[in-house]
């Protein structure tokens, strides 16, 4: 399983009554497939992984398999205490995805093996890839890192902490290890591509684009850019699109989500609002976000 270009991470649309709306989670998928996302990533972070049911972690799975039919890779979200991500990947594995989105323990500070540890007993539950999500309290080292890429099923490593030397050392460790070169690493950091040159400077070329999710255009602009050493461009988006965005989203916490979900609202699917403990922008941050939205469309018109 080999990622490439833009990595889609889906919101979860509810409808009125705050409910799964499972055809809009279709459409929703369905656009970000037909604008040339490089793989799907559903009930994850920007899907509020953290409020979903594992019911509904399963149903939107097999809505993302079911939609993108083979076309791009699909993976969806486990993580938590050990029975409840196994019970997850269980779920995943059955509603037909292509792989797993491992997100550490919450609540705990763990010691190196006992991360490891962790990576290995939800991974015994499966039989799909594992990409593990350094975040939070999960913190490696260059060893751990190493450890946890040689174990059985693990393809990819993701990372949500943005410590750049450490990050570089797990880079090296890994590939310091024979059998390693087709490991994956992922930039996973909110609003990523303002760290995606960095980032790419150390060998961790893929990233998640929230971005994405409601103005595919500028991701892939940017991401083209990048590609092609259009550094005009590159710093043009970060300047007056990306920038601005990340200071809206600073504002408040939980944003990197909620203004996701309004962005997609406001460029015409109505996905709803976010649940609990996360809260809606304010008719201020709206306004402000339909104007950011605007201004990077007009950058990559011009």
């Amino acid at each position: 399983m080999k990622f490439q270009g833009v990595l889609f991470f889906p919101v979860t649309p509810f409808d009125t009554n705050g409910d799964l709306d499972e055809d809009r989670l279709a459409q929703h998928i369905e656009a970000g497939v037909a604008a040339g996302a490089g793989g799907v990533f559903v009930a994850c972070g920007t899907g509020e992984f953290h409020a979903l049911s594992p019911d509904e972690i399963e149903r939107a799975t097999r809505i993302a398999v079911t939609t993108t039919a083979g076309r791009v890779p699909v993976l969806a979200a486990a993580g938590g205490p050990v029975p409840v991500a196994a019970d997850q990947a269980a779920r995943i594995e059955r509603a037909g995805a292509d792989g797993i989105l491992l997100l550490p323990p919450y609540l705990v500070s763990a010691p190196q093996q006992g991360l490891v540890r962790y990576v290995r007993e939800v991974t015994a539950a499966t039989e799909l890839p594992v990409v593990f999500y350094q975040r939070g309290s999960a913190r490696l080292t260059g060893e751990t890192a190493a450890e946890i890429a040689g174990l059985p099923g693990v393809v990819g490593l993701k990372d949500g902490i943005g410590d750049i030397e450490r990050m570089h050392r797990i880079v090296r460790a890994v590939r310091a290890v024979p059998g390693t070169e087709d490991f994956q690493f992922f930039n996973g950091l909110p609003t990523a591509e303002m760290t995606a040159p960095a980032y790419r400077g150390i060998g961790v070329g893929l990233y998640s684009s929230a971005v994405f999710a409601f103005a595919p255009e500028i991701a892939l602009a940017f991401h083209r850019a990048l590609d092609e050493g259009d550094e005009t461009l590159v710093g043009t988006l970060l300047d007056e699109f990306y920038g601005p965005l990340v200071q809206l989203r600073d504002e408040v916490p939980g944003y990197a989500v909620s203004l996701v979900k309004a962005g997609v609202t406001i460029r015409g699917l109505d996905v709803g609002g976010v649940r609990a403990p996360l809260l809606d922008p304010t008719p201020e941050h709206l306004a402000r976000l339909t104007k950011i939205i605007a201004h990077g469309l007009e950058a990559v018109r011009a």
